[in-house]
């Protein structure tokens, strides 16, 4: 059984925190309440609320794009479909997994929140990056003029869950929900991409 360090209990507190009442909405006091904790330990890990924010979401990403990384390696002997498949797997399994700060970024860099946009960047370019490259490598001919409005939906499918969080969060309640969840999910985009593809 893995012992979860006290610095990832105040991430996990300040996560479910700020996906519940935003990042102003939440003090270091709440924080350090949830997670049990001495706001003086806050200060010591983070300095601030707002290098707690950008530890965070530091953190997700990089273990996002490790995650997705891995899942390129492991299907790099498949054709593009199947190594798009799995990455979209991987993408929304992780995504879920940590769906309370998976919605509180993307709800921030709906708002075109600065603070996570900046840190955000160059994770996105990355995920972009490998979407697009995988994508578009898999899109008959006939959908050429069309790639640009139908990448736009993908992406629109693998970021709806998260901003429409209000939908379907209630309905997981421990892992085999989330996977649940995930499995059926990624089914529906993997039979639009089989659509798109034939």
């Amino acid at each position: 059984m893995t012992t979860i360090t006290t610095k990832q209990k105040v991430v996990d507190a300040a996560s479910e925190l700020f996906f519940q009442h935003g990042f102003h909405g939440t003090s270091v006091r709440d924080i350090a309440e949830v997670a049990a904790v001495n706001v003086s330990l806050i200060s010591y890990y983070f300095k601030s609320k707002q290098g707690l924010l950008e530890y965070a979401v530091t953190d997700y990403y990089e273990h996002y794009l490790e995650a997705v990384e891995a899942a390129l390696q492991a299907n790099a002997s498949y054709d593009k479909k199947q190594q798009l498949k799995q990455v979209i797997q991987t993408m929304m399994q992780y995504k879920t997994d940590h769906f309370r700060l998976t919605s509180f970024i993307h709800r921030e860099l709906s708002l075109d929140s600065t603070f996570v946009r900046e840190m955000a960047v160059t994770y996105l370019a990355k995920e972009n990056h490998v979407l697009s490259d995988l994508f578009y490598q898999i899109l008959g001919n006939d959908m050429k003029k069309q790639r640009t409005y139908l990448f736009i939906q993908f992406k629109g499918m693998l970021m709806s869950p998260y901003i429409l969080n209000n939908e379907w969060n209630n309905q997981l309640h421990d892992q085999v929900d989330i996977d649940n969840f995930v499995r059926n999910y990624v089914s529906s985009i993997n039979n639009w991409l089989d659509f798109l593809s034939k």
